[in-house]
C-alpha cells in the first residue's frame, strides 16, 4: 500500500472543456510544469506516448484512451525507466468541474519530498485553472 494525497481545484468552465484542453498533451508545458518544461511531442515510433523535458530529465508519457468519463490518467516513464501511475480526473460540479490528481507516495520518498511534490502539483492545477477561467 502506498500512501495517495488528493490535490484538486474547482474550475468555472464546463468539465468536458476543462477535459478537452487538459487531454492534449500539447498544452502540459503551458500548465504542467512538474511534467513538461519544454515542448511536448508525440514519439515517432510509439503512437499514443508522448516526450516531454521535465525536471526529472527526458520523459515519456502515455495517456488513457479519450473518454467520456474525465480520465486522465496517465503513466510516466523516468529516466531510469521506473514508470509512475498518476490518476488524474476531471469531474463535474454543477456548470464547473473539479479536477482531481492523486499525488502518490513514491518507494523511498521522504516526508518532505511528498509534501513538496503535492504542492507542486497544486500549482500546476492553479496553472490549469487560470488558463481555463482567464483566457
Amino acid at each position: 500500500m502506498t500512501e495517495t494525497r488528493l490535490v484538486a481545484t474547482t474550475i468555472r468552465r464546463d468539465w468536458r472543456e476543462v477535459y478537452a484542453y487538459a487531454a492534449d498533451p500539447r498544452h502540459l508545458v503551458e500548465w504542467a510544469s512538474g511534467l513538461a518544461e519544454a515542448q511536448v511531442s508525440e514519439a515517432p515510433d510509439r503512437p499514443g506516448t508522448w516526450l516531454a523535458d521535465s525536471p526529472m530529465g527526458r520523459v515519456e508519457v502515455v495517456f488513457a484512451p479519450p473518454n467520456d468519463l474525465g480520465v486522465l490518467d496517465h503513466t510516466v516513464r523516468l529516466p531510469d525507466g521506473t514508470e509512475v501511475p498518476n490518476p488524474l480526473r476531471v469531474v463535474p460540479l454543477g456548470d464547473g468541474a473539479e479536477v482531481v490528481f492523486h499525488v502518490r507516495r513514491r518507494d523511498g520518498m521522504s516526508d518532505e519530498e511528498f509534501a513538496a511534490d503535492a504542492d507542486h502539483v497544486a500549482r500546476d492545477l492553479e496553472s490549469l485553472r487560470r488558463i481555463l477561467e482567464d483566457g
